[in-house]
């Protein structure tokens, strides 16, 4: 029988096929870009294009935002202008490893019995840990909203745990601070020391704040660490960012 010249071939119906398929494709990729990118306007803290604002909520790109500010000063101090936290930037003292370029001390900041001079990255990490971690937990597991942070100190030249040799603390440098307990504003204070091992919600508070901490801190030392931190935690934001939560 005679092909008729009219009617299209198996081999270009195919062609035509895949090419329609292509463009569907295309079309489907461009609608998911579209969409996604929409999504992530909406969600900023999981956008590692856009800036860090410290009241957005904690997402997947906040951790790596917050290790970009160790190493610049300016953008930390422009993030918290953003994030309209009230600070002070004090002017640099010391020297050798104990020299500190970055005295960043937070105002309106619930520290007792002062505020310390800490980096700008432990400012940053610490106005994170009490709005996404302490409050909230203070709120939702004791009932009361959070009154003050109670520390025993930020800045001490010295090595770790006082050696005469080895590597220098994150203290040395202000890098670095201690919280020893919590008061809240119906007058409760739970302390690291007093109630770590207990079996009630205060000790269900200080496990939260803890692993909340871990999330925005280098590296996070409680009681389950070492004796030397069975009466606080100690928070830093050592240059590394693996992280450390003990």
């Amino acid at each position: 029988m005679p092909s008729n010249p009219n009617k299209p071939s198996i081999s270009r119906r195919i062609g035509r096929f895949t090419a329609d398929r292509r463009v569907l494709s295309l079309m489907i990729v461009f609608a998911v870009l579209v969409a996604g990118w929409s999504w992530l306007g909406e969600h900023p803290e999981h956008n590692p294009w856009t800036p860090l604002d410290l009241r957005d909520p904690i997402g997947m790109a906040t951790a790596n935002k917050l290790l970009a500010l160790k190493e610049d000063i300016e953008l930390c101090r422009v993030t918290l202008d953003r994030s309209d936290v009230e600070f002070r930037a004090l002017e640099s003292t010391g020297d050798g490893a104990c020299e500190r370029p970055d005295r960043t001390q937070l105002e309106s900041y619930p520290l007792s019995p002062d505020t310390p001079a800490v980096t700008c990255p432990v400012a940053a990490a610490l106005e994170l840990w009490r709005a996404k971690t302490v409050a909230p937990a203070a709120r939702d597991i004791l009932g009361s909203e959070l009154g003050r942070i109670e520390h025993l100190g930020a800045y001490s030249c010295r090595r770790l745990y006082g050696r005469e040799e080895g590597a220098w603390s994150e203290h040395a440098t202000g890098n670095a601070i201690d919280i020893s307990a919590f008061v809240l504003e119906d007058g409760t204070r739970i302390s690291v020391f007093s109630d770590w091992d207990a079996d009630d919600e205060q000790a269900r508070f200080l496990r939260e704040v803890r692993d909340g901490a871990c999330g925005v801190f280098a590296t996070v030392l409680s009681p389950d660490y070492n004796a030397a931190h069975s009466d606080h935690f100690h928070l830093d934001q050592e240059s590394r960012w693996s992280g450390v939560c003990r």
